[in-house]
């Protein structure tokens, strides 16, 4: 393949333009914050983003490298076809889920990140235990989206994979650097306007090829390959609604969304911003369903592309970069290009400040340095949003199956994080033994069950598991959800029994080490009787006994609105020493 300079010189061109506009906006809000709480400004934005870059921005985070390619590849692979193309629904029913239920209980009681309300209840260990599947989600993503962009840059552009990789990946960690969650947002604007116009622009080029055939055609009949609106088939049904529901629910417990929920000016907006995002994810994936079906239906030894096809090349998963490569003219594929790695970039950024903010804020502040100073904080997240963007790279140029491990890491998220999220926000009586035992219960459930993209053979075959070419065998059983419903079922079952053992006596006090019913209890129902016996107290001097705020984690809550939450709500205040 020839270097094409013009492409070159466009895509330098795309990314000096976003790299302003990132400074630009760090620049137009540095003031935010000013009065102590800049840390807090980067992270939410001053809690001000109103609904057009809002709803931008959100829209954005999903509609990335993952989504725009894995739409395509998904629609174009033979057997599968539109019909497994899941994430374009099941990402929007995740934003109007989250709209519905979680944006405004996580908006109104004034939370920083999603971790928060983890550790308030459940104290700062947990909490940090939770970080670990919530990291590896955010950073697995970042680096498998890196990697795409790398391989896609390469088909089109004949210049060096690392090198692409490298200056992406710079430029979204310099702009995410310097102006946080305004800079990820304003870029997104931009990056969503290009995203949208340069693939628009595309498919009519080249649905006007003259080898490809009538998509309406291709969609119900075999021409070149098998009909791309695809099929079901009745022994895979279960495994197909396993994963529509990982990408339904196990879309809502990522920091990335919640950034964004948090950040709106007030949890109505937060809920709107949902709705106007799952429109936006449905709008944004018609292009990549019309281009994977535009590869479907080429006859593409009639093209330069010669033969044999993507997929007999084992580059479906490239199928949207070739078709803007071989089936459009070069500054039409040159124009696509930009596209893509806008799509990329505008996930990349949100997954590296997703990543820093919750580390700085819920492992370094909350966890180790209660105390820190603003400035420090926000030190600590700019050398992380540096360190966890060069890792992501080092990942992408170095991993060899940086997929699976994304694919494992979001598992972890929709089987651990996703049942604690709805114990912590609906489920009262819930503490740190019953997170605990659901945590562990969820991960050895789904490790047991293999993963085909690491070669992991299962531990535990469900019924109708079947070997794959690899002799991996490959599990039909939904039992992501099954994973997912014994961690839920075991938070609350756990808690329940641990509070009972506790309050009937069964074991003594000194046995719950880890303060989480017994100190709590007995903060928030002191017994006014054992008061009475004592000499110097006397009845007219006894007043209702308030839970005690705690002095090392609450104070860090800078927003009064969590202040006003602990005081109305004793179930979720959280122990001294958890």
């Amino acid at each position: 393949m020839a270097f094409h300079a013009e492409g070159l010189v466009a895509i330098v061109v795309f990314y000096l333009a976003i790299l302003a506009v990132g400074i630009w906006a760090a620049w137009k809000t540095k003031n935010t914050g000013s009065d102590g709480d800049r840390s807090e400004a980067i992270i939410v934005g001053g809690r001000d983003i109103g609904l057009l870059v809002g709803g931008f921005t959100m829209t954005a985070t999903w509609v990335g490298g993952g989504y725009i390619n894995g739409t395509a590849e998904a629609v174009y692979v033979p057997g599968y076809g539109l019909a497994w193309a899941q994430a374009p629904i099941g990402y929007s029913l995740s934003l109007i889920l989250g709209g519905l239920f979680f944006a405004k209980p996580m908006r109104s009681k004034g939370y920083v990140t999603m971790l928060d309300p983890f550790q308030q209840l459940y104290g700062k260990r947990m909490g940090g235990l939770l970080f670990i599947p919530a990291l590896m989600g955010e950073m697995f993503w970042a680096a498998a989206i890196f990697s795409a962009l790398g391989a896609t840059i390469s088909v089109i552009v004949d210049i060096n994979v690392n090198i692409s990789v490298i200056i992406s990946a710079l430029i979204a960690t310099l702009y995410t650097l310097v102006g946080g969650v305004y800079s990820v947002a304003y870029t997104d604007v931009v990056q969503l306007f290009c995203i949208f116009l340069g693939l628009w622009i595309s498919v009519p080029f080249a649905m006007s090829h003259p080898a490809v055939t009538d998509i309406g055609l291709t969609a119900v009949h075999h021409v070149h390959q098998e009909p791309w609106l695809g099929s079901i088939n009745s022994l895979d049904i279960y495994t197909w609604l396993d994963n529509f529901l990982l990408l339904t629910l196990g879309g809502i417990p990522w920091q990335a969304y919640f950034q964004r929920v948090l950040s709106s000016s007030s949890a109505t907006y937060a809920q709107v911003l949902s709705f106007l995002a799952a429109f936006g994810c449905l709008v944004m994936a018609l292009p990549a369903v019309l281009i994977g079906a535009i590869g479907a239906s080429t006859a593409w030894n009639e093209t330069e592309y010669g033969v044999p096809d993507p997929m007999s090349k084992k580059e479906a998963d490239m199928i949207l970069p070739i078709v803007l490569q071989y089936l459009c003219p070069v500054y039409i594929s040159f124009f696509g290009l930009g596209a893509v790695s806008a799509a990329v970039m505008s996930s990349a950024d949100s997954s590296i400040l997703s990543a820093s903010s919750m580390f700085a804020r819920n492992i370094y502040q909350l966890s180790f340095r209660q105390n820190a100073s603003d400035r420090e904080i926000v030190w600590v997240m700019r050398i992380t949003v540096f360190l966890f963007g060069a890792s992501a790279t080092a990942m992408a140029l170095l991993a060899s199956s940086v997929y699976g491990l994304w694919y494992l890491s979001s598992d972890l998220v929709y089987i651990v994080i996703f049942p604690q999220l709805l114990c912590v926000l609906f489920i009262k009586g819930t503490n740190t033994y019953g997170a605990i035992a659901g945590y562990l219960f969820g991960i050895v459930l789904r490790i047991t069950g293999g993963e085909p993209y690491l070669y992991l053979q299962p531990l535990i075959y469900y019924p109708g598991c079947y070997p794959d070419e690899n002799n991996i065998y490959i599990q039909r059983f939904p039992f992501k959800t099954l994973a997912m419903l014994s961690s839920f079922f075991a938070n609350i079952i756990v808690s329940y029994l641990a509070k009972y053992l506790f309050e009937s006596g069964t074991l003594p006090p000194k046995l719950d080490f880890l303060d989480a019913v017994v100190a709590r209890y007995s903060r928030e129902h002191m017994d006014k009787a054992t008061l009475v016996k004592s000499d110097n107290i006397v009845l007219n001097e006894l007043a209702p006994v308030n839970p005690r705020h705690s002095l090392t984690l609450s104070s860090t809550f800078t927003n009064k609105e969590a202040f006003n939450y602990v005081d109305s709500s004793p179930e979720l205040s959280n122990t001294e020493d958890n």
